[in-house]
């Protein structure tokens, strides 16, 4: 029976190459896969899914306003074997409804890759509905500086310190997040710490 699975972790997990491996097993296997990943991802492209070590590959963009379940129903069905989402914490909770109606009505398993927490630690709208939905959640684990395993997201400023305030999406990598433990993330705000970003001399 296929199932809605939901694997998220930290910036730096290496989430997307792990997408992009998934959909290479699958077609190694003579399956066809249906890479999405929702608009507001921009970083690589409109339509390209490029991992930090080099991996990349088309992929179907979803808007905020895309019924993916109709979608499915009227150009994959019949011709998709997997649903691999990248970014996943950008779609709307409908758009989750919507993957979980067709693993439900369509034995076609979803396999969702993203963020579990924004800035501030709180639940991307998309993430927090997979976590009330999907079927499997698994954690992929990245570590902080210090060696602990990281869960935040922490957003660096022009000048190195964390921010605490601001719009949720605001698109960027190394050059404007680093993963921290929620220890290092508590110290960096009290202290008001200077944060090295990874790839900065």
């Amino acid at each position: 029976m296929a199932k809605l699975y939901f694997k998220y972790g930290a910036m730096g997990s290496s989430k997307t190459a792990q997408a992009l491996i998934t959909k290479y097993n699958y077609e190694e296997n003579g399956l066809k896969v249906w890479l999405l990943k929702p608009s507001a991802d921009t970083r690589d492209g409109q339509d390209i899914l490029r991992s930090r070590i080099g991996l990349e590959a088309r992929v179907e963009v979803a808007t905020p306003d895309s019924d993916i379940y109709t979608r499915f129903r009227q150009t994959k069905k019949g011709c998709c074997d997997i649903i691999i989402v990248d970014e996943c914490q950008f779609l709307t909770p409908e758009q989750i409804d919507q993957l979980r109606a067709i693993v439900n009505d369509f034995d076609i398993p979803v396999i969702c890759f993203g963020l579990r927490t924004d800035f501030q630690t709180k639940l991307f709208p998309g993430s927090r509905r997979l976590m009330e939905v999907a079927d499997t959640f698994d954690e992929i684990k990245t570590i902080c500086d210090c060696g602990n395993k990281a869960i935040i997201n922490a957003r660096i400023d022009g000048n190195g310190y964390i921010v605490t305030e601001g719009a949720q999406v605001v698109l960027g990598g190394n050059d404007s997040y680093i993963a921290m433990c929620h220890r290092c993330y508590e110290t960096g705000i009290r202290e008001h710490k200077v944060i090295k970003l990874h790839g900065q001399n």
